[in-house]
């Protein structure tokens, strides 16, 4: 599994699009999908209903989510989620031999290497659970209140790079919808430009 930095050149071809959401519409409830985690377990966003849940599209060798990963920036959101009783699901929708594809067992050694701190890490190599979300890039973020609506659906931030320095610069989307979550306003920014490598269904 490559791990390393891609070149700016060839981050600059990565893809980057617009936050128009198909069957998965802001301000209506989240689609219904139930998947087997990484451990063997299922898993349905039913089972988090009263609950905040954040989803977080990823491919570990796409340098956008390595942006993130790397300084453990990514892993921090997590875990800092999960103290506030949210709950963050990894779902990895790349289909059998494409870029990022992982095993269920590959995906938990990166779990273990990585120090990943989300609930679970979703595989979803028919591309059911993307589909339905209109998940265009990775990482491509959706964030869904404790009444199973959807209330944020974009980027993880404002500044589309692939540079692990840009992130404390940047106005991070997901942190601030959860904000809003919890405090019980309506998510100020709802939407917001995806960027990153797109989903290699």
């Amino acid at each position: 599994m490559k791990t390393a930095l891609m070149s700016v050149a060839a981050a600059a071809a990565l893809v980057a699009s617009g936050p128009a959401l198909a069957s998965a519409t802001v301000g209506q409830p989240a689609p219904a999908f139930s998947a087997t985690d990484s451990n063997g377990r299922s898993r349905s966003l039913a089972d988090f209903r009263g609950k905040t849940v954040v989803l977080e599209w990823f491919n570990p060798e796409c340098p956008f989510v390595q942006k993130f990963y790397q300084p453990g920036a990514m892993q921090k959101l997590q875990a800092d989620a999960a103290k506030a009783g949210v709950v963050w699901l990894t779902i990895n929708s790349g289909a059998p031999g494409k870029q990022g594809h992982l095993s269920p067992a590959e995906a938990n050694a990166f779990i273990r290497a990585n120090g990943v701190a989300s609930a679970a890490y979703l595989p979803d190599p028919s591309g059911t659970i993307g589909r339905a979300y209109d998940a265009r890039t990775t990482p491509h973020m959706f964030v869904i209140d404790p009444r199973g609506t959807l209330v944020y659906a974009g980027g993880i931030d404002d500044i589309q790079s692939a540079n692990s320095s840009d992130i404390a610069k940047a106005w991070n989307h997901v942190t601030a919808a959860l904000a809003d979550v919890q405090a019980g306003r309506p998510v100020g920014t709802p939407t917001s430009r995806p960027y990153g490598c797109s989903v290699k269904y």
